[in-house]
C-alpha cells in the first residue's frame, strides 16, 4: 500500500532551547505510516534555505518518496513552539514559500497512482480534492480543532476519512456534529480528544477508545500520528475498533520523545 501525503510542511523550532524539527501535519502521517511499514510520499514546496535541505534530506532519510517536493526561491515554512507542562504550544508562523503552493497536474497524476491521498486544513489543496476523487483516490482530511471553518462544508462531500480533534470529550454537540458531518458524504468520522481517547461514527454506530498510558516528553505529532495508523489498519481492511487501538499505540509511542519524528 502507498499513502500520498500533500500539503502544509514546516520547521518546528522551539523557542527556550533553539532545537529545530521537520513536521507539518501530511509530512508527519508519511513519516509515521513508513514507520509502521506502509510506503509514503509527501508533496509540497520547501524553500532554498537550510531548513528546506534539512526537510527534504530529513524524509528522505526516513525512506519517504521526495520526488514531488519542489524547491522555490524563499524560506521554509517556520512554527515557533513552546513545551508547557510536557504540552506543545504553537507561536508565530511564518508560512514561507508555502504561501505559493498548487498542485501542478503532475503532481495529482501522481497522487491518483496512491491508495489514498492525505492532507489537511493548511495544506492548501482544497480546490483539487474533487479533481483526485474523481480519478479514483479516496481521500483523507484533517480539519484539527476547525470544525466551524467555512472550509469544512465546502469540502467535507469530497473526504472519505474525516479527521476533527475536539478537546471537551466526548458530548450532546461532538455526537450531533459527527453524524451531521458523515450525512455529507465520508464514510468515516473520526474525532481524537487527547488524554480522553477517540471516537468514530460510521453512519451507523459510535466506537470509542482510549488512549495508552505513557510517560509523556513532547504532544508533538500525537494526532498526526494516530491518523497515519488509523488509515494504515483501513488499508489493511481492519475494524474500526483496532483501527483506533493502532491509533493509540502509535500516539503513545510518539510523545514519548521531543519532536514530531
Amino acid at each position: 500500500m502507498k499513502i500520498g501525503a500533500v500539503g502544509d510542511n514546516c520547521m518546528d523550532v522551539y523557542k527556550h532551547s533553539e532545537e529545530a524539527y521537520p513536521g507539518g501535519n501530511p509530512v508527519n502521517v508519511a513519516v509515521y505510516c513508513v514507520r509502521l511499514g506502509e510506503n509514503a510520499s509527501y508533496t509540497g514546496v520547501v524553500g532554498n534555505d537550510r531548513y528546506g535541505t534539512l526537510l527534504k534530506e530529513s524524509l528522505e532519510a526516513k525512506h519517504v518518496d521526495v520526488s514531488h517536493v519542489r524547491e522555490l526561491p524563499g524560506k521554509t515554512a517556520v512554527t515557533e513552539v513552546e513545551i508547557m507542562n510536557n504540552d506543545r504550544v504553537f507561536g508565530d508562523y511564518d508560512e514561507g514559500v508555502l504561501a505559493d503552493f498548487k498542485l501542478t497536474d503532475e503532481d495529482i497524476d501522481f497522487l491518483a497512482t496512491h491508495d489514498i491521498v492525505v492532507s489537511g486544513i493548511w495544506g492548501k489543496i482544497e480546490n483539487n480534492l474533487g479533481e483526485l476523487k474523481n480519478k479514483g483516490v479516496p481521500i483523507a482530511f484533517d480539519f484539527a480543532t476547525k470544525l466551524d471553518d467555512p472550509l469544512v462544508e465546502e469540502i467535507i462531500k469530497n473526504v472519505d476519512y474525516a479527521f476533527f480533534s475536539y478537546d471537551e470529550g466526548e458530548d450532546v454537540f461532538i455526537n450531533d456534529y459527527m453524524k451531521k458531518m458523515h450525512a455529507k458524504g465520508p464514510q468515516l468520522i473520526v474525532v481524537t480528544m487527547g488524554e480522553k481517547g477517540s471516537i468514530v461514527y460510521d453512519g451507523t454506530s459510535f466506537y470509542h477508545h482510549g488512549i495508552v498510558s505513557c510517560e509523556v516528553v513532547d504532544t508533538m505529532g500525537a494526532g498526526d500520528s494516530y491518523i497515519a495508523a488509523f488509515l494504515c489498519g483501513i488499508l489493511q481492511k481492519r475494524p474500526i475498533e483496532e483501527c483506533m487501538e493502532m491509533g493509540a499505540k502509535n500516539s503513545s509511542i510518539t510523545i514519548q520523545y521531543k519532536g514530531a519524528w
